[in-house]
């Protein structure tokens, strides 16, 4: 989609910090981290939000919690980390893109919102 910022990173047109990429799914730190390790983990295809899947999503869901775990252990907190999805604006959904926040590094409060 043309005017997603996220697909947009995905073709490269603007520049993140990349974590992980395969075929179908892509992980980069967040610009405005919220912990001390916090990266967003998207797919390749767009996709606007969880309540958009379809049923062909299926497998690259998966995709994104195995990438977004990967990555984790890679910075030391596999096993520690938070995993946020905003689905829609009164979420707090601000890109319509789906995607994974994942964070880590330190205690995480309850409840979060």
């Amino acid at each position: 989609m043309s005017d997603c910022l996220f697909c947009k990173i995905i073709a490269g047109d603007i520049p993140a910090e990349k974590l992980y990429e395969d075929d179908h799914v892509l992980a980069f730190k967040d610009i405005s981290p919220q912990a001390p390790h916090h990266f967003i983990v998207i797919p390749k295809k767009h996709i606007i939000a969880p309540s958009t899947l379809e049923e062909e999503d299926d497998a690259v869901i998966g995709k994104l919690f195995r990438a977004g775990s990967q990555v984790a252990e890679d910075l030391g907190i596999e096993g520690q980390f938070r995993i946020v999805i905003n689905n829609g604006k009164k979420a707090g959904q601000v890109v319509f893109h789906m995607h994974l926040h994942f964070l880590g590094g330190r205690k995480m409060g309850w409840p979060p919102g």
